[in-house]
């Protein structure tokens, strides 16, 4: 097809079938694509089966869920009771599934293996894995042109280069797989693709020990995410620890201690600090990475701060726990209004700037706020926020409820958005306490082993390890 303003030629013209451009008013006839099937992804696929909308879900990875299975071995902070979307329960229990223990702290693994993949089971070929995908447009439209665009069907391409239509689109794909660069001032270090770079959440005491023990680690962040890390790796014998923060104190990781709105935040928090005053782990605070070089003796790390000042350490791993941001370039060709800074809608953005907001002061937000100036799409969970670390899973399932009552045209709904949790969020100090409790009846595991801390991230939602997050 020309790209002149004269447009195509009469041969062109009648090559452009029906069958490839349906007419205007056959986009509704397509179905809803959601991409990702993570949690939030599942919850919509829920939603839309209980308003009979017919959908398709595509998912990169190769089982439902992959991203949370990179930290299956990790432990959330927030029991079962918020951690299942409501449509998803009702769906579920008419199958004859029963609940978790409402009490119980799940592991990401138990998570998918008690919730997510009996939920993904229910959709059958719905749910379609193996299906990345690598750009989103208009079928027939660029994003310049405007007349008819809105009764054109989306079009999705794979990246086995095939395609699909759909009539709307929820983007649940998430951050995971798109960390926040090492070194400062949101550059890569000189030297990054380089080297090998560890993200967030490796499994320390478990799959990952042979690659730690013995070694001298680097956490680089400031998060619960690097704290959670740094736990796990304190409890490996003969392993020195460097944890290098931006900061010029690590007093926001610490958190409140017992004074803490989120008890259990305090909780990773005292642990840390007793770390660091012990000696166990240096702390190397004002650290901006400048610079990473693989030498014989290791990786040498050197950070310059905005005033020059250098300093450096030499290590054996490096992991970054810097966050993550929001991949927007597959919708490259749709019509997005993201904010400036967190990369979320503009009307997104007062609600949950990390500057104003904890995660559990988000207040709920819906189909309206997550609007685009493309009718029909939507990025939801963790994908929504941006750059800011405040999402929880809880506040993603009222997001796709409402989502899909507007697309089923049920606008009151869609406008009454409600979030119910906990005056002091999804954490308890408590509920930690008494989860290695039970762990330790549970498996045996001796009184020494008791005292160590369990891995840990706040989730109600998706997890530190998708948001960056203040509460994980």
């Amino acid at each position: 097809m020309s790209d002149s303003c004269c447009g195509t030629t009469a041969i062109e013209i009648e090559s452009f079938t029906t069958a490839q451009h349906p007419a205007p008013g056959q986009a509704g006839a397509l179905p809803v694509v959601v991409i990702g099937a993570g949690p939030v992804g599942l919850a919509a696929a829920a939603h839309l089966t209980e308003r009979g909308i017919d959908f398709l879900l595509l998912e990169a990875g190769d089982r439902a869920a992959a991203s949370v299975a990179q930290w299956g071995h990790v432990r959330v902070f927030s029991p079962w009771k918020y951690d299942i979307d409501a449509a998803a329960r009702r769906l579920l229990q008419a199958d004859g599934w029963s609940a978790p223990d409402p009490d119980w702290l799940p592991t990401g693994a138990e998570l998918i293996d008690d919730y997510l993949a009996p939920l993904a089971e229910l959709f059958g070929d719905k749910v379609r894995l193996g299906a990345k995908v690598t750009a989103i447009s208009r079928l027939g439209y660029d994003r310049v042109r405007t007349a008819g665009r809105e009764q054109a069907p989306f079009l999705i391409r794979l990246a086995d280069g095939s395609e699909v239509q759909a009539r709307a689109i929820v983007d649940a794909s998430g951050t995971y797989t798109s960390p926040n660069v090492l070194g400062a001032s949101g550059l890569p270090a000189h030297g990054e693709g380089e080297v090998v770079v560890d993200h967030a959440l490796p499994d320390v005491l478990g799959a990952d020990r042979d690659r730690y023990q013995g070694r001298h680690a680097l956490v680089v962040g400031a998060g619960h995410s690097a704290a959670t890390t740094l736990l796990a790796l304190a409890e490996l014998p003969d392993t020195p620890i460097t944890w290098a923060i931006r900061g010029g104190s690590a007093s926001r990781t610490y958190g409140g201690g017992d004074a803490d709105a989120l008890p259990a935040r305090g909780a990773l928090g005292t642990r840390l600090r007793a770390h660091v005053e012990s000696g166990r782990i240096r702390l190397l605070t004002g650290f901006f990475t400048h610079r990473v070089t693989a030498t014989a003796e290791g990786v040498e790390v050197v950070s310059r701060d905005p005033a020059g000042h250098e300093q450096s350490v030499r290590v054996d791993r490096i992991v970054s726990a810097t966050g993550y941001r929001p991949d927007h370039s597959i919708a490259s060709e749709l019509r997005l209004d993201l904010d400036p800074v967190l990369g979320s809608t503009r009307q997104m953005a007062p609600l949950i700037d990390p500057n104003q907001h904890s995660c559990g002061t988000v207040p709920p937000h819906g189909a309206d706020e997550l609007a685009h100036p493309e009718p029909g799409y939507y990025a939801v969970g963790v994908k929504s926020y941006g750059r800011a670390p405040t999402f929880l899973m809880a506040t993603g399932y009222e997001q796709v409820r409402s989502v899909v009552a507007a697309l089923a045209g049920d606008w009151q709904a869609a406008r009454d958005v409600r979030l119910e949790l906990p005056e002091t969020g999804v954490c308890s100090s408590n509920l930690v306490e008494a989860q290695e409790q039970r762990v330790g009846l549970a498996t045996g595991i001796s009184g020494g082993l008791l005292s160590a801390p369990l891995p840990l991230v706040t989730v109600g939602g998706a997890t530190s390890a998708e948001s960056g997050g203040c509460c994980g």
